[in-house]
């Protein structure tokens, strides 16, 4: 996905300041809409906000840097996408 709609953005944004996390986080909204198609393309619709609030919350137990949440984000995606089989 390369599009984002103007209003996530604005309401990650507003969303982001609410929760009180860091000034300086940028959320990759792209990354999190991929990831929940993944998730309900891959499992059943309702896995798709299922999927990114435990790659999120596992991502901060794990320190919450990039790379935690690249590597939840990864799991995540190819346990969505693997062939059942």
């Amino acid at each position: 996905m390369t599009d984002t709609p103007a209003e996530l953005d604005v309401w990650a944004a507003r969303l982001v300041q609410a929760l009180g996390l860091p000034a300086d986080f940028v959320v990759d909204v792209p990354v999190v809409l991929d990831l929940a198609r993944d998730a309900a393309h891959g499992v059943a619709r309702p896995a798709a906000p299922l999927t990114t609030f435990l790659v999120g919350y596992a991502a901060g137990l794990a320190g919450g840097s990039q790379v935690e949440l690249d590597r939840a984000v990864a799991t995540a995606t190819a346990l969505a996408t693997a062939d059942p089989e």
